[in-house]
């Protein structure tokens, strides 16, 4: 049985103490792919060296996150795009609108989201999407964008039925992780409605913990928890949704559009 993480943040400081010890736990519980998201320039190296101890495991996205478009943000897309131009990854991201942190920075995300979604057709690549408290905005830069050269997947999906569907109008599939196990996360109380063609696994480690871990560090090998939830919830037998939602992660970063 084989599990596929796509968005896991495994080149955190919160891993400095045993990022190898962590990864090697996630691999004997059977997850086999790891995709990491990008943040900014300050992590590329991490990301590079990465990949390179775990080059059949790891798989990097390159892309400038909401809540670090700053007002040095130009110089971020730059080094984004500097990075496509030297090399090839799977995905842009993870890139979309974060209005928790900063409601100030909501025209310069725009920007930079729209930006780098034109970036991802230009290489014919996915994007991944990080939108909290902003569906609506991010919305109006997919419906801006949207076309058959637009796809990808809407990382940690927290949203309502409505909003799950919406999403996978612009070709997006939904990355559901820890939220899914927790009393008030809402989205296992329709999940079952949304096909699981459009259901993909993600941790985002260290990041949004499942149940029983809740609150602690989240880590790559909890996935399983995940998908044990969607077992529950979707009623079919564990190893077929690792196998199906390993599927759809392919039909996002490995049949990469060429037309």
């Amino acid at each position: 049985m084989q599990f596929t993480d796509t968005h896991t943040h495994l080149y955190s400081e919160a891993f400095d103490e045993d990022q190898d010890a962590m990864i090697q736990r996630a691999i004997e519980t059977g997850v086999t792919r790891f995709f990491i998201p990008a943040i900014d320039s300050e992590y590329t190296e991490r990301m590079y060296r990465l990949e390179a101890t775990y080059p059949n495991q790891v798989f990097l996205m390159m892309g400038l996150h909401p809540t670090h478009v700053k007002e040095n943000y130009e110089e971020e897309l730059a080094h984004v795009e500097a990075q496509f131009a030297k090399r090839s990854f799977y995905a842009v991201g993870e890139i979309g609108i974060d209005l928790y942190w900063d409601k100030s920075t909501l025209e310069i995300q725009k920007d930079a989201f729209k930006r780098q979604i034109q970036l991802a057709k230009k290489y014919r690549l996915p994007i991944v999407i990080h939108c909290r408290e902003a569906f609506d905005e991010v919305f109006e830069v997919l419906e801006s964008e949207k076309g058959d050269d637009l796809f990808g997947i809407f990382h940690c999906f927290t949203g309502t039925k409505e909003q799950a569907l919406q999403a996978i109008g612009y070709n997006m599939k939904l990355g559901i992780g820890g939220v899914v196990t927790f009393k008030n996360g809402k989205i296992d109380q329709f999940l079952s409605e949304i096909p699981i063609s459009h259901i993909v696994l993600e941790t985002d480690a260290p990041y949004l913990s499942p149940v029983p871990y809740r609150g602690k560090r989240n880590e790559s090998s909890y996935v399983k928890l995940v998908a044990e939830k969607l077992a529950t919830i979707y009623q079919k037998p564990l190893d077929e949704i690792a196998k199906i939602t390993s599927e759809n992660a392919d039909a996002v970063f490995m049949n990469v559009k060429t037309t």
